[in-house]
């Protein structure tokens, strides 16, 4: 080790990352460090001459994976929630280096046969390491270790491009995101925005270091904007802003264009698919979900569909005539279905989110959500202070078992800032191991966009807010919580794709209950539990456009599975007439011909979702089921928390999904449950 690589922050591999020390510089440098290291130490554990084992190849290789993961998996972060020029340069600079690593490493044959000598060895493993070995087998085929010298050349030239162009998509779509932004003089430009977003915009103007009030396309702002405002040229212009982003459309046309980029990410998914054996990407997919073939897939999709598509067209029928009727709105479009469906809900039920987020401040839902989890599943979250964090507003906790082990901890970065990528996320900071040479607890990083605090004032969640959170702590408790010792099958990692939404969803439902809505819920003021009234009308208003939101859901899922199903490279991705074909099957509203949704689809073209995000609904299917043995029993019923604890959480990807649901379920999942839940009359 040299000098400089001693005092490298991203190579001291003890304890929490120390956030305030990286530095751009450091990043390159130590990967190269880590990289190198790791070839070295794979090649003499090659070079062994008596027969391999768990111990003697197995694990080393697992603890060089995750020296390798505890220098990136900052960087990586901060790269998504802290971005600048200089990281963005660093991070960009390691993908292809991190790229040809994996590739060389899933087509290493010595390597592979190696794995071959443990699967056949006879030597007893758990369950648990039998599925690593199981999973390192199908991957090394999957990274084309079968192929021919020049194939296995090409495979690994399109896994480093991907590697590139993903990062590229993201990029853009930050960059969109954060170039458009309108001040206003006068508030009355925005009449119909409650107080409290009114207070965000004037907050977001002093921060930009100007007088007035600003919005921009951050998800608070965008949502206030199009749900509330009363000028509907403003909603429009806001609307075309957002849906034209890392576009060849809209105020910044052809600024971040991810036309191109998005093109060749499917034409060379298809290829590396087509490299493998498979006839395309979709094919390729499913090889790691629970999904069985295309054909099931869709089958799934189109039946949710055919159940949903009647009732979606009901409520958007009664959308339009109120919209006309009473909005003075005779042609409905995109810019106007937020605001016409909030006021159709006042409507209707009397109630709206502004007067629901009073009782949502984070300073009663965040310890309100831990207690919901604590009468489940018997653990203690404590907050934890003077951790060193990438920005103030970050907060960190421990979670510990009955008997006060600590079983993780975990990151909470809940605001929408600047350079900070949209969305909610969970994401692994550390992942659990113990072996002869490590003892590690898992680490996670949870992050939202939600508005801040505004003043003196705690943040005010919406109840939509509310459910993100929750959702993002189910994924945060499947990491947290694993029991299994193997980092490659411990928490999320090694469960198929289509069911590690489970945990999350699964989450979403104490949200409704009043039960554990008096936990999570107390005015900011007052600390008034939620009047019975106001609860009884979100209970009425939960399901409202639930089949439109359906068959949303159903559209973005078909869209994904057909683009990577159906390419062809004479012809290209045909994205947008592929998209055009799907909405026409399964969509009520129909979007002007400028919007650019898939531009800023960054769940398929950067995220982990490349045909699979059909997985959104496979696992609320089997979050509904789970959830509705708490239907019967009661939600906070200790013996039914325990067993998801122990047959879902603590399991990780150590089995098969449909063998760990049934294991608590007792029965394979069923479909009429969520469309229950969602109120279809299906």
């Amino acid at each position: 080790m040299t000098q400089d690589d001693a005092t490298n922050p991203l190579l001291d591999l003890t304890g929490l990352p120390p956030f305030s020390r990286i530095r751009p510089e450091h990043v390159e440098p130590a990967i190269d460090t880590l990289l190198a290291e790791n070839r070295k130490t794979v090649a003499s554990l090659l070079a062994r001459t008596g027969g391999f084992d768990w111990e003697n190849l197995v694990e080393p290789l697992e603890e060089l994976d995750d020296r390798l993961n505890r220098a990136w998996s900052p960087v990586s972060h901060l790269n998504a929630v802290m971005n600048n020029e200089a990281l963005r340069t660093a991070y960009n600079a390691c993908l292809p280096k991190l790229s040809d690593y994996a590739t060389e490493m899933g087509q290493n044959e010595a390597l592979f046969r190696a794995y071959q000598a443990v699967d056949a060895s006879g030597e007893p493993l758990d369950r648990a390491q039998r599925k690593v070995i199981e999973n390192a087998l199908r991957d090394f085929h999957l990274s084309g270790v079968d192929l021919p010298p020049e194939k296995k050349a090409r495979f690994r030239e399109i896994s480093q491009a991907l590697s590139k162009l993903t990062s590229r998509f993201e990029e853009h779509l930050l960059d969109a995101t954060q170039a458009w932004s309108k001040r206003f003089d006068d508030p009355a430009a925005l009449a119909g925005l409650p107080p409290s977003n009114l207070d965000l915009a004037r907050q977001m103007a002093e921060q930009h270091g100007g007088e007035g009030w600003l919005i921009n396309l951050e998800i608070p702002s965008y949502m206030a904007v199009i749900t509330y405002a009363d000028d509907r040229d403003l909603r429009r212009e806001v609307y075309e802003a957002y849906s034209t982003r890392a576009s060849d459309q809209g105020p910044h046309a052809g600024q971040w264009d991810n036309t191109d980029v998005m093109e060749e990410i499917l034409r060379l998914r298809h290829e590396r698919a087509r490299l493998l054996g498979f006839a395309n990407h979709a094919e390729r997919s499913l090889a790691t979900k629970m999904a069985h073939d295309p054909r099931q897939v869709l089958d799934f999709l189109n039946d949710l569909a055919t159940r949903s598509r009647p009732q979606a067209q009901r409520e958007l029928g009664e959308l339009r005539t109120f919209a006309r009727e009473e909005l003075g709105i005779p042609d409905l479009r995109a810019w106007d279905v937020a605001y016409a469906s909030e006021k159709l809900r006042r409507r209707r039920f009397d109630i709206s989110d502004e007067e629901i987020k009073p009782y949502f401040p984070d300073t009663r839902v965040i310890p309100g959500m831990f207690a919901v989890v604590e009468r489940l599943y018997g653990i203690e979250i404590r907050e934890v202070d003077g951790v060193d964090t990438w920005h103030p507003d970050v907060r960190f906790y421990e979670i510990h078992d009955r008997e006060g082990h600590m079983r993780g901890q975990f990151y909470l970065d809940l605001y929408a800032r600047p350079n900070k990528r949209g969305g909610a996320w969970m994401d692994g900071c550390v992942d659990r191991m113990f072996t002869r040479n490590v003892d590690q607890l898992p680490v996670a990083f949870l992050t939202c966009n939600f508005s801040p605090p505004v003043g003196d004032r705690p943040a005010l969640l919406t109840h939509g807010e509310v459910e993100t959170l929750f959702h993002e702590f189910g994924h945060g408790l499947h990491h947290l919580l694993t029991q299994v010792d193997y980092p490659e099958v411990s928490g999320i990692n090694g469960v198929e794709w289509d069911a590690v939404e489970l945990p999350s969803q699964f989450m979403e439902n104490w949200c409704w209950e009043r039960e554990a809505l008096d936990l999570i819920s107390g005015h900011w003021e007052t600390g008034e539990p939620i009047p019975e009234p106001m609860y009884e009308k979100m209970r009425a208003a939960k399901n409202f456009q639930s089949a439109m939101q359906m068959v949303r859901q159903i559209e973005f899922a078909l869209f994904d599975f057909r683009i990577h199903l159906e390419y062809d490279p004479g012809k290209g991705g045909r994205i947008y007439e592929i998209l055009a074909e799907v909405r026409d099957r399964v969509a009520v509203i129909q979007p002007p011909a400028w919007n650019r949704f898939a531009h800023g689809f960054s769940h398929i073209f950067a995220g982990g979702y490349a045909a699979g995000y059909y997985s959104y609904k496979w696992a609320e299917v089997l979050s509904a089921d789970a959830f509705s043995l708490f239907e019967e029993r009661g939600i906070f019923d200790r013996a039914t928390g325990e067993a998801f604890l122990h047959n879902i959480l603590e399991q990780g990807g150590s089995a098969e999904a449909a063998a760990l649901f049934e294991a608590f379920r007792g029965r394979p999942p069923e479909i009429d449950p969520l469309l229950r839940h969602s109120g279809i009359q299906g």
